[in-house]
């Protein structure tokens, strides 16, 4: 299994078992997901009540993610949406997303769903346009990590005031407390988690949920 936490597995496994109530189509996607070459990229089913558990307390109803990979997170977010409720997910990937329509079909959930492939600056710079400032609820960002404050600032203006922000991967493994790690990822990732706690647009907060997930609301 691909470490993806800084919990001892024990602990892991024991917070996996307790925390979550996966569906058969999530265990599935995400057994098929872990014997793929990127197999780390996939977020835990801890991490994916989580998301779910989010989506609900603030009543989301419009939601963006950034990074699909293979979908396991879309499925978290889009099954805690109302019926009418709509994800825009943004990937790059023909190939990891046709996994992810495979099971977005499956669980019934395709519907609730909106993939746009191509670079996710330009979706969100797109939706700017479409739908405006303030418009959505929720956002998850899971993508390449030198363009976080970017997908942060871009986000910030595309959510309403009580809107949530989450952002994954916040802890690189730890190597942010690192002092001689000085690969841009890691810098990129240590000066945002800086930015996001001095922003007073938003109320933060980091949790050590699988590799650290860093909430933002906008005020």
């Amino acid at each position: 299994m691909t470490k993806r936490t800084l919990l001892p597995d024990v602990v892991e496994q024991y917070v996996s078992e307790i925390t979550t109530r996966e569906t058969d189509v999530q265990r599935r996607l995400r057994a098929e997901t872990a014997t793929l070459p990127l197999a780390r990229m996939q977020i835990g089913p801890d991490q994916g009540a989580l998301l779910a558990l989010l989506v609900r307390l603030i009543g989301a109803r419009r939601a963006l993610e950034i990074g699909a990979f293979t979908g396991y997170s879309a499925l978290a977010v889009a099954a805690a949406l109302p019926a009418d409720g709509k994800l825009i997910t943004c990937d790059v990937s023909k190939e990891w997303t046709a996994i992810a329509r495979r099971y977005w079909q499956e669980a019934g959930l395709s519907g609730r769903i909106e993939l746009r492939l191509g670079p996710a600056l330009d979706t969100l710079a797109a939706l700017l346009r479409e739908v405006g400032e303030g418009s959505f609820d929720f956002a998850f960002i899971d993508a390449d990590k030198e363009s976080n404050d970017a997908y942060y600032e871009t986000c910030l203006r595309l959510m309403r005031p009580g809107g949530l922000i989450a952002i994954d991967n916040a802890l690189r493994h730890g190597a942010v407390t690192d002092l001689t790690a000085k690969d841009a990822e890691t810098e990129v990732i240590r000066a945002l988690n800086l930015k996001v706690r001095d922003d007073q647009r938003v109320d933060s907060c980091l949790l050590t949920v699988g590799d650290g997930v860093l909430l933002a609301r906008k005020r």
